[in-house]
């Protein structure tokens, strides 16, 4: 019987809760209904504005679950992963709205940039077409911002990331290759190799880049012959100014492999991947074992989401051009 992977924790910062990173608008609402001795109970529903992959509902029902009373509220929502189509109804909040209003703006940016990040990862997880893709966009997120990246990648269907938090929030085990880096340090990749090899643990698999000094095959052939069975992969992530990691290369890398008994050696193609150029070898049928992903997520766009008051007091209510009340959505989930 295998255990059930624990559900993330999501952090949620004192500055949040206090309304330090909530738009001033809304403070001054607040403000004014006091002012009124106003609190009513309302239903607000979040709905999507294009289809993607629903992502931050573990992130918004950690904050809810801080600022809701323990009787009186309910929060009903789709899980992260879910396929959500425009304008449907992705979360729904019954509650005095002095409990939550104040987030209005934070939960809609929770949504839409995890939701963007992960679809962008779904988007390149089917380009790859069974291929596995990892999730690695530190060098282009904030370091706050970067393990979100992550498990939104994962929900999209990365099976894996490199940084530790996001990996205790996707409930993986980090994975990366060894950077040019160490080869740079010591002057020469085999010897760099051969150092990662002493060093760390027999669990971490010895993949190592063959674009830092010398051609990728000749390196390739290089680091294989020092480490022959312990070598697990070769990485590739010719930069731009050479041409780029491309569907040729990765051929000509992987019959210079096999003609010199080295096929248990994996590629992973590491550079600038995106959909369009995932497709690109996939169509080509490059011999790639894995694809690792990082700008394309971090320069998602968000997808979006409307936070609408559709109740007041259990009276349906709406904005100009929006139907009142609260439509049935059978399939949401009581998550608080």
């Amino acid at each position: 019987m295998t255990t059930p992977t624990p559900p993330p924790e999501f952090e949620v910062r004192p500055s949040t809760l206090v309304g330090e990173r909530a738009d001033i608008q809304l403070q001054r609402v607040l403000a004014i209904l006091r002012n009124e001795g106003m609190n009513p109970n309302v239903t607000m529903d979040f709905s999507a504005t294009r289809p993607g992959i629903l992502c931050g509902i573990g992130e918004a029902r950690a904050l809810l679950q801080k600022s809701l009373p323990e009787t009186g509220a309910e929060v009903w929502a789709r899980d992260d992963g879910y396929a959500v189509s425009a304008g449907e109804v992705a979360l729904r909040i019954k509650a005095p709205y002095s409990a939550f209003g104040l987030y209005e703006g934070t939960i809609c940016g929770t949504l839409a940039a995890c939701s963007g990040w992960a679809t962008a990862a779904r988007e390149c997880v089917d380009a790859a077409a069974g291929v596995i893709v990892f999730a690695a966009p530190t060098p282009y997120a904030h370091p706050f911002v970067a393990p979100l990246v992550e498990y939104a990648a994962s929900v999209g269907g990365c099976v894996s990331v490199s940084t530790p938090r996001g990996a205790r929030l996707a409930g993986v085990t980090p994975t990366g290759y060894m950077p040019h880096t160490l080869p740079m340090l010591m002057g020469d990749a085999v010897r760099a190799l051969q150092s990662y090899d002493r060093h760390m643990p027999l669990e971490i698999p010895r993949v190592i880049i063959i674009d830092t000094f010398k051609d990728e095959v000749e390196e390739a052939l290089n680091v294989a012959r020092a480490l022959r069975e312990r070598l697990r992969g070769v990485s590739v992530s010719t930069p731009p100014e050479r041409g780029g990691v491309t569907p040729e290369l990765i051929k000509e890398i992987r019959a210079h492999l096999d003609l010199n008994g080295f096929q248990h050696v994996d590629i992973y193609a590491t550079h600038g991947m995106t959909p369009e150029k995932i497709r690109r070898f996939t169509d080509a049928e490059a011999p790639v074992s894995g694809f690792s992903v990082s700008d394309a997520l971090v320069n998602a766009p968000p997808l979006a989401f409307n936070a609408d008051i559709v109740e007041i007091d259990g009276r349906p209510i709406a904005r100009r051009g929006r139907p009142p009340g609260a439509p049935s959505v059978p399939r949401l989930n009581r998550v608080l």
